[in-house]
Protein backbone atom coordinates (compact mmCIF):
# COMPACT_ATOMS: atom_id res chain seq x y z
CA UNK A 1 0.00 0.00 0.00
CA UNK A 2 1.31 3.42 -0.90
CA UNK A 3 0.54 6.67 0.85
CA UNK A 4 1.60 10.13 -0.24
CA UNK A 5 1.67 13.13 2.03
CA UNK A 6 2.72 16.64 0.98
CA UNK A 7 2.49 19.34 3.64
CA UNK A 8 3.63 22.95 3.76
CA UNK A 9 3.95 24.25 7.31
CA UNK A 10 4.81 27.91 8.02
CA UNK A 11 5.59 28.76 11.64
CA UNK A 12 5.24 32.49 12.19
CA UNK A 13 6.27 34.03 15.49
CA UNK A 14 5.42 30.84 17.32
CA UNK A 15 2.01 30.38 15.65
CA UNK A 16 1.65 27.27 13.44
CA UNK A 17 -0.58 27.13 10.38
CA UNK A 18 -0.69 23.85 8.48
CA UNK A 19 -2.31 23.38 5.14
CA UNK A 20 -2.31 20.78 2.40
CA UNK A 21 -0.56 22.05 -0.69
CA UNK A 22 -2.58 22.21 -3.90
CA UNK A 23 -0.57 22.78 -7.05
CA UNK A 24 -2.35 25.01 -9.58
CA UNK A 25 -1.05 26.05 -12.98
CA UNK A 26 1.12 29.17 -12.87
CA UNK A 27 2.54 31.33 -15.63
CA UNK A 28 5.49 28.95 -15.92
CA UNK A 29 3.47 25.73 -16.03
CA UNK A 30 1.23 24.96 -18.94
CA UNK A 31 -2.29 23.93 -18.08
CA UNK A 32 -2.39 20.19 -17.49
CA UNK A 33 -4.53 18.53 -20.12
CA UNK A 34 -6.91 15.69 -19.52
CA UNK A 35 -5.09 12.39 -19.78
CA UNK A 36 -7.98 10.93 -21.74
CA UNK A 37 -7.45 13.51 -24.49
CA UNK A 38 -3.91 12.30 -25.09
CA UNK A 39 -4.15 8.61 -24.31
CA UNK A 40 -3.32 6.08 -27.00
CA UNK A 41 -5.74 3.18 -27.27
CA UNK A 42 -4.73 -0.01 -25.47
CA UNK A 43 -4.31 -1.74 -28.83
CA UNK A 44 -1.61 0.81 -29.72
CA UNK A 45 0.67 -0.84 -27.17
CA UNK A 46 0.00 -4.46 -28.18
CA UNK A 47 3.16 -4.76 -30.24
CA UNK A 48 5.41 -2.80 -27.87
CA UNK A 49 7.63 -4.58 -25.35
CA UNK A 50 9.03 -3.04 -22.16
CA UNK A 51 12.47 -4.16 -21.02
CA UNK A 52 12.51 -3.54 -17.27
CA UNK A 53 16.13 -3.44 -16.13
CA UNK A 54 17.10 -3.82 -12.49
CA UNK A 55 14.89 -6.75 -11.51
CA UNK A 56 14.66 -8.55 -9.16
CA UNK A 57 15.23 -5.28 -7.29
CA UNK A 58 12.02 -4.05 -5.61
CA UNK A 59 11.64 -0.78 -7.57
CA UNK A 60 12.20 -2.39 -10.95
CA UNK A 61 9.84 -5.21 -10.03
CA UNK A 62 7.17 -2.73 -8.92
CA UNK A 63 7.58 -0.90 -12.24
CA UNK A 64 7.16 -4.15 -14.16
CA UNK A 65 3.97 -4.93 -12.24
CA UNK A 66 2.65 -1.42 -12.96
CA UNK A 67 3.35 -1.90 -16.67
CA UNK A 68 1.24 -5.07 -16.68
CA UNK A 69 -1.48 -3.28 -14.73
CA UNK A 70 -1.58 -0.46 -17.29
CA UNK A 71 -1.85 -2.74 -20.29
CA UNK A 72 1.79 -2.86 -21.34
CA UNK A 73 3.63 -6.07 -22.21
CA UNK A 74 6.99 -6.97 -20.72
CA UNK A 75 9.96 -7.90 -22.88
CA UNK A 76 11.00 -11.52 -22.37
CA UNK A 77 14.57 -10.46 -21.51
CA UNK A 78 15.94 -7.81 -19.16
CA UNK A 79 19.26 -6.68 -17.73
CA UNK A 80 20.13 -7.37 -14.12
CA UNK A 81 23.09 -6.59 -11.87
CA UNK A 82 26.57 -8.03 -12.44
CA UNK A 83 26.35 -10.14 -9.28
CA UNK A 84 23.02 -11.78 -10.17
CA UNK A 85 23.09 -15.23 -11.74
CA UNK A 86 21.21 -15.59 -15.04
CA UNK A 87 17.70 -16.80 -14.30
CA UNK A 88 14.06 -16.54 -15.33
CA UNK A 89 11.59 -14.91 -12.95
CA UNK A 90 7.81 -14.70 -13.05
CA UNK A 91 6.28 -11.25 -12.59
CA UNK A 92 2.64 -11.07 -11.46
CA UNK A 93 0.50 -7.99 -10.92
CA UNK A 94 -1.94 -8.95 -8.18
CA UNK A 95 -4.39 -6.19 -9.14
CA UNK A 96 -4.93 -7.22 -12.76
CA UNK A 97 -3.87 -10.83 -12.41
CA UNK A 98 -1.55 -10.44 -15.43
CA UNK A 99 1.85 -12.10 -15.43
CA UNK A 100 4.94 -12.65 -17.53
CA UNK A 101 8.18 -14.63 -17.48
CA UNK A 102 11.36 -12.57 -17.86
CA UNK A 103 14.87 -13.89 -18.39
CA UNK A 104 17.46 -11.86 -16.49
CA UNK A 105 20.90 -11.42 -18.03
CA UNK A 106 23.76 -9.82 -16.01
CA UNK A 107 24.98 -6.45 -17.29
CA UNK A 108 28.45 -7.92 -17.78
CA UNK A 109 27.14 -10.10 -20.62
CA UNK A 110 26.77 -7.19 -23.04
CA UNK A 111 26.95 -9.26 -26.23
CA UNK A 112 24.16 -11.55 -25.05
CA UNK A 113 22.06 -8.54 -24.08
CA UNK A 114 22.63 -6.84 -27.43
CA UNK A 115 21.63 -10.01 -29.27
CA UNK A 116 18.49 -10.29 -27.15
CA UNK A 117 17.56 -6.65 -27.87
CA UNK A 118 18.06 -7.17 -31.60
CA UNK A 119 15.82 -10.23 -31.47
CA UNK A 120 13.12 -8.42 -29.53
CA UNK A 121 13.17 -5.54 -32.02
CA UNK A 122 12.62 -7.99 -34.87
CA UNK A 123 9.69 -9.59 -33.03
CA UNK A 124 7.89 -6.35 -32.09
CA UNK A 125 7.28 -2.88 -33.45
CA UNK A 126 9.11 -1.13 -30.62
CA UNK A 127 11.16 -1.98 -27.53
CA UNK A 128 11.53 0.54 -24.72
CA UNK A 129 13.54 0.17 -21.52
CA UNK A 130 12.96 1.11 -17.91
CA UNK A 131 16.05 1.61 -15.74
CA UNK A 132 15.91 1.05 -11.99
CA UNK A 133 19.40 -0.31 -11.51
CA UNK A 134 22.14 1.24 -9.34
CA UNK A 135 23.65 4.75 -9.10
CA UNK A 136 27.05 3.35 -10.09
CA UNK A 137 25.61 1.96 -13.34
CA UNK A 138 23.49 4.81 -14.70
CA UNK A 139 26.13 6.37 -16.96
CA UNK A 140 27.23 3.11 -18.55
CA UNK A 141 23.59 2.03 -18.90
CA UNK A 142 22.66 5.28 -20.65
CA UNK A 143 25.54 4.76 -23.08
CA UNK A 144 24.34 1.19 -23.65
CA UNK A 145 20.80 2.35 -24.48
CA UNK A 146 22.08 4.97 -26.92
CA UNK A 147 24.44 2.49 -28.59
CA UNK A 148 21.58 0.02 -29.08
CA UNK A 149 19.00 2.66 -30.13
CA UNK A 150 16.84 1.71 -27.17
CA UNK A 151 14.47 4.46 -25.91
CA UNK A 152 14.35 4.43 -22.11
CA UNK A 153 12.80 5.80 -18.94
CA UNK A 154 15.35 6.21 -16.16
CA UNK A 155 14.29 6.58 -12.54
CA UNK A 156 17.66 5.52 -11.15
CA UNK A 157 19.39 8.41 -9.39
CA UNK A 158 23.09 9.16 -9.00
CA UNK A 159 25.90 9.14 -11.51
CA UNK A 160 27.11 12.09 -13.55
CA UNK A 161 23.78 13.67 -14.47
CA UNK A 162 25.27 16.30 -16.78
CA UNK A 163 27.04 13.60 -18.75
CA UNK A 164 23.86 11.53 -19.00
CA UNK A 165 21.94 14.48 -20.40
CA UNK A 166 24.72 15.27 -22.88
CA UNK A 167 25.07 11.64 -23.99
CA UNK A 168 21.31 11.32 -24.50
CA UNK A 169 20.48 14.75 -25.93
CA UNK A 170 19.51 13.23 -29.30
CA UNK A 171 17.96 10.06 -27.90
CA UNK A 172 14.35 9.32 -26.93
CA UNK A 173 14.34 9.18 -23.13
CA UNK A 174 12.60 10.31 -19.97
CA UNK A 175 15.10 11.00 -17.20
CA UNK A 176 13.88 12.18 -13.81
CA UNK A 177 14.76 11.75 -10.13
CA UNK A 178 11.11 11.20 -9.23
CA UNK A 179 8.24 9.55 -11.08
CA UNK A 180 5.39 10.42 -8.67
CA UNK A 181 2.77 12.74 -10.21
CA UNK A 182 2.06 14.84 -7.13
CA UNK A 183 5.73 15.24 -6.28
CA UNK A 184 6.52 16.19 -9.88
CA UNK A 185 3.79 18.85 -9.69
CA UNK A 186 5.28 20.14 -6.43
CA UNK A 187 8.74 20.31 -8.02
CA UNK A 188 7.34 22.26 -10.97
CA UNK A 189 5.62 24.71 -8.64
CA UNK A 190 8.83 25.23 -6.64
CA UNK A 191 10.86 25.78 -9.80
CA UNK A 192 8.46 28.49 -10.90
CA UNK A 193 8.34 30.03 -7.42
CA UNK A 194 12.14 30.27 -7.49
CA UNK A 195 12.08 31.71 -11.01
CA UNK A 196 9.43 34.32 -10.19
CA UNK A 197 10.68 35.26 -6.69
CA UNK A 198 14.43 34.63 -6.46
CA UNK A 199 15.97 35.47 -3.09
CA UNK A 200 12.51 35.85 -1.50
CA UNK A 201 13.93 33.90 1.46
CA UNK A 202 17.35 35.55 1.41
CA UNK A 203 19.24 34.92 4.63
CA UNK A 204 17.06 31.98 5.66
CA UNK A 205 18.90 28.87 6.85
CA UNK A 206 18.11 25.68 4.92
CA UNK A 207 18.19 22.25 6.57
CA UNK A 208 17.14 19.01 4.89
CA UNK A 209 16.49 15.58 6.37
CA UNK A 210 15.52 12.61 4.18
CA UNK A 211 14.83 8.99 5.10
CA UNK A 212 14.85 6.08 2.67
CA UNK A 213 15.11 2.32 2.95
CA UNK A 214 18.58 1.32 4.06
CA UNK A 215 19.37 -0.26 0.69
CA UNK A 216 19.30 3.15 -1.06
CA UNK A 217 22.93 4.01 -1.69
CA UNK A 218 22.85 7.71 -2.58
CA UNK A 219 21.33 11.01 -1.57
CA UNK A 220 17.79 11.37 -2.88
CA UNK A 221 17.66 12.76 -6.42
CA UNK A 222 14.31 14.34 -5.58
CA UNK A 223 15.88 16.11 -2.63
CA UNK A 224 18.65 17.44 -4.86
CA UNK A 225 16.11 18.81 -7.35
CA UNK A 226 14.02 20.49 -4.64
CA UNK A 227 17.15 21.89 -3.01
CA UNK A 228 18.17 23.64 -6.24
CA UNK A 229 14.92 25.63 -6.14
CA UNK A 230 15.31 26.37 -2.43
CA UNK A 231 18.88 27.56 -2.98
CA UNK A 232 17.57 30.08 -5.51
CA UNK A 233 14.87 31.20 -3.09
CA UNK A 234 17.41 31.67 -0.28
CA UNK A 235 20.15 33.04 -2.56
CA UNK A 236 22.49 30.49 -1.01
CA UNK A 237 24.84 28.63 -3.31
CA UNK A 238 26.88 27.16 -0.46
CA UNK A 239 24.46 24.34 0.37
CA UNK A 240 25.78 21.09 -1.12
CA UNK A 241 23.27 18.25 -1.12
CA UNK A 242 25.80 15.42 -0.96
CA UNK A 243 27.44 17.00 2.08
CA UNK A 244 24.68 18.93 3.87
CA UNK A 245 21.59 16.70 3.62
CA UNK A 246 21.06 14.47 6.63
CA UNK A 247 20.48 10.98 5.23
CA UNK A 248 18.67 8.44 7.39
CA UNK A 249 19.28 4.82 6.43
CA UNK A 250 18.72 3.21 9.82
CA UNK A 251 15.38 1.53 10.63
CA UNK A 252 15.18 2.75 14.22
CA UNK A 253 16.01 6.32 13.27
CA UNK A 254 13.53 6.17 10.37
CA UNK A 255 10.72 5.13 12.73
CA UNK A 256 11.62 8.03 15.04
CA UNK A 257 11.38 10.30 11.96
CA UNK A 258 7.80 9.15 11.44
CA UNK A 259 8.15 6.26 8.98
CA UNK A 260 5.61 3.46 9.58
CA UNK A 261 7.29 0.17 10.43
CA UNK A 262 5.59 -1.59 7.53
CA UNK A 263 7.15 0.92 5.11
CA UNK A 264 10.76 0.56 6.23
CA UNK A 265 11.63 -1.56 3.19
CA UNK A 266 10.33 1.10 0.80
CA UNK A 267 9.72 4.76 1.65
CA UNK A 268 10.78 8.34 0.96
CA UNK A 269 10.23 10.83 3.80
CA UNK A 270 11.64 14.33 3.24
CA UNK A 271 11.53 17.47 5.39
CA UNK A 272 12.98 20.79 4.20
CA UNK A 273 13.15 23.62 6.74
CA UNK A 274 13.76 27.33 6.12
CA UNK A 275 14.45 29.44 9.23
CA UNK A 276 14.76 33.20 9.34
CA UNK A 277 18.01 34.76 10.63
CA UNK A 278 16.38 35.84 13.90
CA UNK A 279 14.62 32.49 14.38
CA UNK A 280 11.10 33.96 14.52
CA UNK A 281 9.88 32.55 11.18
CA UNK A 282 10.14 28.97 10.03
CA UNK A 283 8.77 27.25 6.92
CA UNK A 284 8.66 23.50 6.43
CA UNK A 285 7.99 21.48 3.30
CA UNK A 286 7.31 17.76 3.76
CA UNK A 287 6.61 15.03 1.24
CA UNK A 288 6.28 11.55 2.67
CA UNK A 289 5.76 8.44 0.57
CA UNK A 290 5.25 4.97 2.01
CA UNK A 291 5.65 2.26 -0.61
CA UNK A 292 6.60 2.31 -4.30
CA UNK A 293 3.30 2.29 -6.19
CA UNK A 294 3.19 6.03 -6.90
CA UNK A 295 6.62 5.85 -8.56
CA UNK A 296 5.94 2.60 -10.40
CA UNK A 297 2.70 3.82 -11.97
CA UNK A 298 4.29 7.13 -12.94
CA UNK A 299 7.07 5.17 -14.62
CA UNK A 300 4.57 3.15 -16.66
CA UNK A 301 2.83 6.38 -17.68
CA UNK A 302 6.21 7.80 -18.76
CA UNK A 303 6.75 4.75 -20.97
CA UNK A 304 3.37 5.35 -22.65
CA UNK A 305 4.25 9.03 -23.10
CA UNK A 306 7.57 8.14 -24.73
CA UNK A 307 5.98 5.54 -27.01
CA UNK A 308 3.47 8.18 -28.13
CA UNK A 309 6.23 10.70 -28.88
CA UNK A 310 8.06 8.13 -30.98
CA UNK A 311 4.87 7.13 -32.84
CA UNK A 312 4.15 10.78 -33.64
CA UNK A 313 7.52 11.16 -35.33
CA UNK A 314 8.89 13.74 -32.90
CA UNK A 315 12.57 14.60 -32.83
CA UNK A 316 14.52 12.42 -30.35
CA UNK A 317 15.31 14.26 -27.14
CA UNK A 318 15.46 13.97 -23.36
CA UNK A 319 12.13 14.57 -21.63
CA UNK A 320 11.44 15.08 -17.94
CA UNK A 321 8.50 14.00 -15.82
CA UNK A 322 7.32 17.61 -15.88
CA UNK A 323 6.92 17.20 -19.65
CA UNK A 324 4.88 14.05 -19.00
CA UNK A 325 2.74 15.87 -16.42
CA UNK A 326 2.17 18.90 -18.61
CA UNK A 327 0.90 16.75 -21.44
CA UNK A 328 -1.63 15.03 -19.21
CA UNK A 329 0.03 11.66 -19.63
CA UNK A 330 0.07 10.81 -15.93
CA UNK A 331 -3.06 8.88 -15.03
Amino acid sequence: MTSLNIILVPLLLGCAYAFTSKVAPTNGIRKIMSSSSLAMSSSSFDDIRIMVNGMPGPMATAAAEACLRKGLKLAPTAMTGPDIEPCTIHIVDVVSGKGADVKLIPSTKSEELEAAIAGMKEASSQVLAIDYTHPSAVNSNAEFYVKNSLPFVMGTTGGDREKILKDCESHFSVIAPNMGKQIVAMQAALENLAKDYPAAFEGYELTVVESHQKTKADTSGTAKAVIESLKTLTDNSDFVADNDVKMIRDDEESVSFGVPKDALSGHAFHTYTLKSPDGTVEFQLQHNVAGRTVYAEGTADAVKFLAKKIAEGNKPQVYTMINVLEEGALQ
